[in-house]
């Protein structure tokens, strides 16, 4: 091997190492058990389909069970389950459960499941209210689960998921289990055995030494097969770039090296740390496709300064013509490995009209994504920028449905849905029609956790912060809907989200602020006309400006669980939309303190 070829097999090994330090999980296991604990009425029919599982199955962990006609009521069946790596954030299995009349989340979770997951849980994975549930929907049920530790102990391959219930003890459990208390515990180390709820992960005797050894050394297997999986990808071409330069000139059909038919390895590899739930799958070569150095360079004119149309936080933006298709490459350094992975796995499953389209990838020398190219630039350059005619005042209105359809479908659509954390006016695109789709997915997470906020590091853009978020870290959906009431008042007041205030002591004063100092005052129609974008000239309807100024309030409130959800967003800029002007803003925005406390 070459210096050069070792050179470029330790920049892929690099990469691989910085994907997996982002994973709290790189692979599940094939299975787990379930303690599910027998209700009065429960049987092993009902158990066997919200499970998915057949009766057989389910006997096989069961050897006490004499009768599969009849199941003991207060007694406890082990239900088996694959344990997978959910989007590399954590080990759980999503169930797809049918609901029934009269069914709440606390029915599902702590009678229909007995206590596997919790209403927290399922009031993220899900688009319903806890008490608006329709009859006969399908909605995800998430367990969590466990593949074990070696550090603990190497004997053990095997577990339970347990729910603790009222009498439950660490002793109690390590006598019916068999397993020392002490190993109980070191699996355990958080739990509070004698506390009559949480789920605790018990050992299960009765695998062989090699399986176990199997399981523990699973991860490490892994990272060998992607190692492998990249290396081949690296060398799969007999093509080489020079070290110094750019190729020769080739003809198009000889950069055409990748068929949208074909499975690649990396979308292989990519998809063993990616192990979604049942609706969404792993990364197919038909939404994503695999690029060559080579073509990217010679599309951007080897990414001259004359084809760059963006700089961003996490790489720069060029413009390309690829394969017939007008396209934006953003080039990304190997340290932005996180924000490439997060945002290659999301736009590879998630597909919305106003959501930006990926077309494809590369990883040679750099990280580079590839998007359709949208051709008017952001909101950001079309509100403050020079040489651009001003956006009318219906086209704003449609812009901001447009990016609320966006937000709308990563919050109550998509299985997980989504947080993108850094909505603002540059990350929403214009296209030649003046429509609007929202981009740059690099700080999006997965909400499927089992609180109703993720503590989290600040990441995002200043200004667009909520306060629980600026002071505590605290992230729900509710973060990007304050973003989004910022980018409301931008549309009115084509101001910055940090103002500029000269007089009287040349501060600087969010957007925020700036409208909530004018509301309620006397006289406030005046002050709020002063904040309207001049260029608009009097070519709006104040009653129209009036009531997105309302909505942009309810958006920004400080209290996280009265701002709307999305959804509610929608439907008011929807009426808005049409000019229909019995849009009573009172009557929404008290609707929303009293109907959208339970935060969606």
């Amino acid at each position: 091997m070459t210096i050069k070829e070792s050179t470029k097999l330790l920049v892929c090994l690099l990469f691989l190492i910085l994907i997996l330090r982002v994973e709290a999980c790189i692979t599940g296991c094939k299975l787990a058990l379930a303690s599910y604990y027998v209700w009065e009425g429960a049987n092993l029919t009902y158990i066997s389909e919200i499970f998915d599982q057949e009766f057989s199955e389910i006997l096989k962990y069961n050897p006490t069970i004499p009768n599969p006609d009849f199941v003991r009521s207060t007694s406890r069946i082990n239900v088996p389950f694959t344990c997978d790596c959910l989007n590399g954030d954590f080990l759980g299995h999503t169930f797809i459960y049918k609901t029934q009349r009269g069914d709440t989340y606390h029915i599902i979770a702590e009678q229909a499941f007995s206590s596997l997951t919790t209403v927290d849980w399922l009031e993220r994975v899900n688009r319903y209210g806890d008490i608006d549930i329709p009859e006969n929907v399908e909605i995800n049920v998430t367990v969590n689960c466990s593949c074990g530790d070696r550090h603990v102990s190497r004997d053990y391959g095997l577990f339970l998921t347990y729910p603790l219930r009222s009498g439950d003890s660490l002793s109690e459990l390590a006598a019916a289990s068999g397993v020392p208390a002490e190993i109980i515990q070191r699996y355990n180390p958080a739990s509070d055995f004698n506390a009559g709820n949480g789920l605790v992960f018990v050992p299960a005797k009765g695998i062989s030494g090699g399986a176990v050894a199997g399981i523990s050394i699973g991860a490490v297997f892994g990272v060998l097969v992607l190692a492998l999986a990249v290396y081949v990808i690296v060398y799969r071409s007999k093509k080489k770039v020079a070290e110094a330069s750019l190729p020769p000139p080739r003809s198009h059909d000889q950069y055409l090296r990748i068929g949208r038919g074909s499975a690649s390895n990396l979308e292989k590899a990519l998809e063993s740390i990616d192990v979604a739930s049942p609706r969404m799958t792993g990364i197919t070569v038909e939404k994503s496709v695999e690029f060559s150095f080579e073509e990217l360079a010679k599309a951007t004119n080897g990414f001259s300064i004359s084809n760059k149309i963006g700089q961003g936080g996490f790489g720069t933006v060029y413009y390309a013509e690829l394969r017939d298709e007008k396209a934006a490459v953003k080039k990304m350094d190997m340290q932005a490995s996180k924000e490439f992975l997060a945002e290659l796995k999301f736009l590879t499953h998630v597909h919305h009209l106003n959501l930006v389209r990926l077309i494809g990838y590369c990883i040679e020398s750099c990280l580079f994504l590839v998007y359709e190219y949208i051709e008017n630039g952001n909101l950001g350059q079309h509100l403050r920028g020079s040489g651009r005619e001003p956006l009318s005042w219906p086209t704003r209105v449609q812009i901001a449905l447009d990016a609320a359809r966006g937000l709308e479908y990563i919050h109550e659509h998509t299985v997980p849905v989504y947080i993108h954390r850094d909505i603002k006016s540059a990350n929403i695109l214009i296209d030649k029609n003046f429509r609007a789709k929202v981009a740059d997915f690099g700080l999006t997470r997965l909400t499927e956790y089992g609180s109703s906020s993720l503590h989290t590091r600040l990441v995002g853009t200043f200004g667009y912060m909520p306060p629980e978020y600026a002071q505590y870290g605290d992230v729900s959906a509710k973060v990007d809907v304050y973003a989004f009431g910022v980018v409301l008042y931008e549309l009115i007041s084509a101001k910055e989200a940090i103002v500029k205030i000269k007089e009287p002591e040349n501060e600087s004063k969010g957007l925020v602020a700036l409208f909530e100092e004018v509301l309620g005052q006397p006289n406030e129609e005046e002050h709020l006309r002063k904040l309207v974008d001049p260029r608009l000239g009097d070519n709006y309807p104040f009653e129209s400006v009036y009531k997105m100024i309302q909505l942009a309030k309810a958006c920004t409130q400080e209290n996280a669980q009265i701002r709307p959800s999305m959804r509610s967003i929608v439907v008011a800029l929807m009426t808005l939309s049409s000019s229909t002007e019995d849009w009573d803003v009172g009557s929404f925005y008290e609707s929303q303190a009293m109907h959208l406390i339970s935060g969606r």
